[in-house]
């Protein structure tokens, strides 16, 4: 299917309001989009077991998940990677080292290595469910991404794991993916999928994680909440996202 444009939404801090829920007039204002033959995706840190609420409420069936690590569109699976085991053994003897712990994710299941303050903490933080610990778990399962759970050792997980990326969210985790990837990635490569490669892109994000998303699309919206370094990269600057923000950039660019 050939579309005018394709929309890119980051969800916490963007197209979700501060209690993470869709509010009416967001899904009203996707519903448009899609009739206008815009396709909207999700494009979030968060993976898909945390969001089948959040693509029912939207209407949405396409997400870039885990960073880029995932992607589905039209409800079909078109592209993953995945975190070697050995890698992820490395990580649960780094994180002990520094009295932390590390949550596995998959497109089906999310896992801890083990309960610290920081487990509650990250994922009250963007009111999702509290992830099972199964210590052993990834030795039998893949993994696309892994969650951190600390405030601090950012330096030295960037130093013991050159061939991973890291995006600190938030005061308690921090996403780890492989070298490279991004949402910035997932924008080209569902281009190169679709082949459409000059449909118009527009980005819509608000944390550090979305700067590679916002220099991948052609207009670059930062939230009216978006951090200064964001705001600083954007073609335009919404409003907040629970003031309206989502649907007054829309607007702006005659999507709806």
């Amino acid at each position: 299917m050939s579309y005018q444009a394709l929309a890119f939404f980051d969800l916490d801090g963007t197209l979700l309001d501060s209690h993470s829920q869709i509010t009416p007039e967001v899904a009203q204002a996707i519903a448009t989009l899609r009739q206008n033959n815009i396709l909207p995706i999700i494009a979030t840190g968060r993976a898909e077991p945390q969001i089948q609420h959040i693509k029912q409420a939207a209407g949405i069936t396409s997400d870039a998940v885990m960073n880029g690590a995932f992607i589905r569109l039209a409800g079909e699976v078109v592209f993953q990677e995945h975190i070697e085991q050995a890698i992820c053994q490395r990580m649960v003897e780094a994180v002990h080292l520094q009295q932390q712990e590390v949550v596995f994710y998959n497109d089906k299941d999310i896992w801890a290595s083990g309960a610290n303050r920081y487990l509650v903490e990250a994922f009250d933080h963007i009111h999702a469910n509290v992830p099972p610990v199964l210590p052993k778990k990834y030795q039998e399962s893949l993994v696309n991404m892994l969650l951190i759970l600390g405030t601090n050792a950012d330096a030295y997980y960037n130093e013991t794991f050159p061939e991973l990326t890291f995006y600190r969210n938030n005061p308690f985790s921090i996403d780890v993916v492989r070298k490279g990837t991004s949402k910035g990635t997932a924008v080209t490569r569902i281009k190169e999928l679709l082949n459409l490669p000059t449909i118009p892109t527009y980005g819509f994000g608000d944390g550090p994680n979305d700067l590679a998303l916002l220099a991948a699309c052609d207009e670059k919206i930062a939230m009216g909440n978006a951090t200064s370094e964001l705001k600083e990269q954007a073609t335009f600057v919404t409003k907040t996202n629970n003031n309206g923000g989502i649907v007054h950039a829309l607007k702006h660019f005659d999507l709806i």
